[in-house]
Order: structure tokens, then C-alpha cells, then sequence
């Protein structure tokens, strides 16, 4: 006889529900704190925001390390989400394999181009 209760509890699934729910909280604390920093430099600037605004915004080395652990939060945020998506409502396992699939690719190639964009400022 199984015990659906207390200390003996049977459970089943993947077992990360705890630790995705923190690691929403973060990334979006981290993306929020991105956000608010940019959101002050853009306001803190003077004249008009031009290429070379942006780029100078972008130039400091504390700015690229923030704007690259943003990218790497967002992409772990959506990637959270997006999985969540695809188990909750996608049945068939292979489309929902080949959805897991692409997402991951997608997310790793926009990460990837993020990166590539930062770095030529």
C-alpha cells in the first residue's frame, strides 16, 4: 500500500520546480536591475542619443559585464519559461522534444548574437 501523505510522500516528475522558481526570481531581479541602470544612463545623458551615445553607454567595462550577465539571465529566464510552456501543454513527447530542441538553438543563437553585438561596441 502507498502513502500519499507525510514523511513517506510518493511524488513523480522532474523534481525542479523549487529551483526554477527561484532562478525566475533572480534572473528577473537581475533583468530589472539592468533595466533601471540603463534606464538611468539614458536619462543622466545630455544632448541628443546618437550612435555614439549609445556606444559610449555601453563602452565601460562594468557595462559590458552587466549587460552580458543580463543576456545570459534572459536567456535562462525565457529558456524556464518556454520549457515550462512546452511540458504543460505540448503532449506528443517528440514535438515537444523537437520544441525543446529548437528553443534551446534559438535562445543559444540570439544569446550568441547579443554577445557578438556587445562586444563590437
Amino acid at each position: 500500500m502507498s502513502v500519499n501523505y507525510g514523511y513517506k510522500r510518493l511524488t513523480t516528475g522532474a523534481h525542479y520546480g523549487g529551483r526554477d522558481w527561484i532562478a525566475q526570481r533572480v534572473t528577473a531581479a537581475l533583468i530589472v536591475l539592468f533595466t533601471l541602470v540603463l534606464l538611468l544612463s539614458v536619462l543622466f545623458t545630455s544632448g541628443p542619443i546618437s550612435y555614439d551615445t549609445w556606444a559610449g553607454i555601453f563602452a565601460p567595462q562594468w557595462m559590458k559585464f552587466l549587460t552580458l550577465i543580463t543576456i545570459l539571465a534572459l536567456a535562462w529566464h525565457a529558456w524556464i519559461g518556454v520549457r515550462d510552456i512546452w511540458m504543460d501543454y505540448v503532449k506528443p513527447t517528440g514535438i515537444r522534444l523537437a520544441l525543446h530542441v529548437f528553443t534551446i538553438v534559438w535562445l543559444l543563437g540570439c544569446a550568441g548574437w547579443a554577445i557578438q553585438v556587445l562586444w563590437r561596441v
